[in-house]
C-alpha cells in the first residue's frame, strides 16, 4: 500500500526561513531502484536484466508490490524536456562503430528515438558502458521505450510515490543559472501533473539540493551521498558528517546514503537523528533481507532496492516475536518469520552492529 499523501508533502504554513519541522516517514519504507531494479547487463543474474530500468513498465510492475516509492533519475534535454535516464551518455552503433551522445545535449525527439519504439521498431539500438570500460548491448527480457517525467506522472499508478533524483554529471562544473533553469523545467512538470502523488526530491549535487529546496516548499529534499565509499574533488560529497552539514545549512529534510557508509560507521545514525534528519539507504547490500532488517533496527527509515519483489514481500510479511534475555545479556531474542520460512536469530544492539560492520571493509 502506498504511503499516505500527507506524509510526503510538507506543510506550507509559516515558512519565513528554511527551518522546518523534521520530515518523518510514518513507517519503514521500501523504494524500487529505477523502478523494478537497475539493469546490470554484465551480471549472470537474470533478475538484473528482467525489465528495462527507468521505464513506465518497470515503474508499474514495481507498483504491484508493497512498496511506497519508485526511485528514478531525471535529466533535461537541450530543448527543456525532463526525461528519465540514469547514464550521462547514450551509447549506440552507427556503421559498426560505437558512439556516445550526451543526454542533455539531445533534443527530445532524438532522445526518444533510441531503443524500442511504440510501433515496435528498434532502429537505434542502445548499448551501455560499465565503469571498467566494457560495453554491452542493452538487452533485457522485457524492453520498453524511453520516457519523459510527464509520462511517468500520467501513466504510473497515482498512489505510487516518486523519489525523483535530480541527475547531474560529477565531471561538470555547473553554474547556478544553469542549475536553476534545469530545476525550473522539472518543477514545471511536477506542478502541472503531481496532484496528490507523494514526492521526494534527491540529488548527489549539493547546490542542486539547496536550490530545489529554495525554489519549492511542498516536497522534502534529501541529499544523496556515498558517505566516503568513493572520493570526490568536492569534499561535501565525501562523508556522512558533510552530508549532515549540507542538510542543516540548506534546510533539507534528510539523507540518502550508500548502505556501506552506514554499516562502516553505525554511530552516524545517531548523529543524523540528533540533527532531526531522516535517513534512508541505497546500494547492493540492500538486496539482502537480513541487512535491511538490521538497518531498520538501528534506526534507518527506509531502503532503495533492486530486488523489489523479494525485499518488499519479506518486509511486508515479517513477524517479529521478542523475548527478553537474562539480565546479564540485556539483549533480545527474535523469532523472525518470512511467510512460511522461519529463521531464529539472537540480536542485541551490539550484535546487530557487529553483524553489519563485518559485511563491509573499513576502507574503500
Amino acid at each position: 500500500m502506498a504511503l499516505s499523501v500527507s506524509s510526503a508533502k510538507l506543510s506550507t504554513g509559516v515558512e519565513d526561513d528554511k527551518k522546518q519541522e523534521a520530515f518523518v516517514f510514518p513507517k519503514f519504507v521500501v523504494m524500487g531502484h529505477r523502478g523494478f531494479g537497475m539493469n546490470m547487463l554484465q551480471s549472470p543474474d537474470e533478475k538484473m536484466k528482467s525489465i528495462k530500468e527507468n521505464s513506465i513498465l518497470s515503474f508499474n510492475v514495481a507498483a504491484e508490490f508493497p512498496i511506497e516509492f519508485v526511485e528514478f533519475d531525471v535529466q533535461v534535454t537541450r530543448d527543456g524536456c525532463p526525461v528519465i535516464f540514469h547514464d550521462n551518455f547514450i551509447f549506440t552503433q552507427e556503421q559498426g562503430v560505437i558512439i556516445e551522445k550526451r543526454v542533455t545535449e539531445m533534443a527530445l525527439h532524438e532522445f526518444i528515438s533510441y531503443g524500442p519504439q511504440k510501433d515496435g521498431a528498434n532502429v537505434n539500438p542502445m548499448f551501455r558502458k560499465t565503469k571498467d570500460g566494457r560495453i554491452f548491448q542493452w538487452k533485457v527480457a522485457k524492453d520498453d521505450p524511453l520516457c519523459t517525467l510527464k509520462d511517468a506522472f500520467v501513466k504510473v499508478k497515482r498512489s505510487q510515490g516518486f523519489n525523483i533524483e535530480l541527475k547531474f554529471d560529477d565531471n561538470i562544473v555547473y553554474g547556478e543559472e544553469e542549475l536553476c533553469q534545469t530545476l525550473e523545467n522539472i518543477l514545471k512538470v511536477v506542478d502541472e501533473h503531481a496532484e496528490n502523488r507523494p514526492i521526494i526530491f534527491s540529488s548527489f549535487h549539493p547546490d542542486a539540493t539547496r536550490l530545489i529546496r529554495n525554489m519549492q516548499m511542498s516536497y522534502p529534499v534529501f541529499f544523496l551521498t556515498n558517505g566516503g565509499c568513493e572520493i570526490y574533488a568536492d569534499v561535501r560529497k565525501n562523508s556522512l558528517d558533510e552530508a549532515i552539514k549540507i542538510c542543516k545549512e540548506g534546510g533539507l529534510q534528510g539523507i540518502v546514503s550508500e548502505a556501506k557508509a552506514i554499516l562502516r560507521t553505525p554511530s552516524a545514525i545517531t548523529r543524523v537523528k540528533d540533527s532531526k534528519l531522516s535517513l534512508i539507504s541505497y546500494g547492493q547490500l540492500n538486496n539482502v533481507v537480513e541487512v535491511v532488517y538490521l538497518q531498520n533496527l538501528l534506526g534507518v527509515e527506509g531502503v532503495i532496492v533492486d530486488m523489489v519483489m523479494e525485499i518488499s514481500e519479506a518486509i511486508a510479511n515479517i513477524e517479529v516475536r521478542n523475548e527478553e534475555d537474562d539480565e546479564e545479556d540485556n539483549g533480545r531474542k527474535c523469532q523472525i518469520m518470512f511467510g512460511e520460512e522461519s529463521k531464529k536469530v539472537s540480536i542485541s544492539s551490539n550484535d546487530g552492529i557487529a553483524f553489519l560492520t563485518n559485511l563491509v571493509p573499513k576502507t574503500t
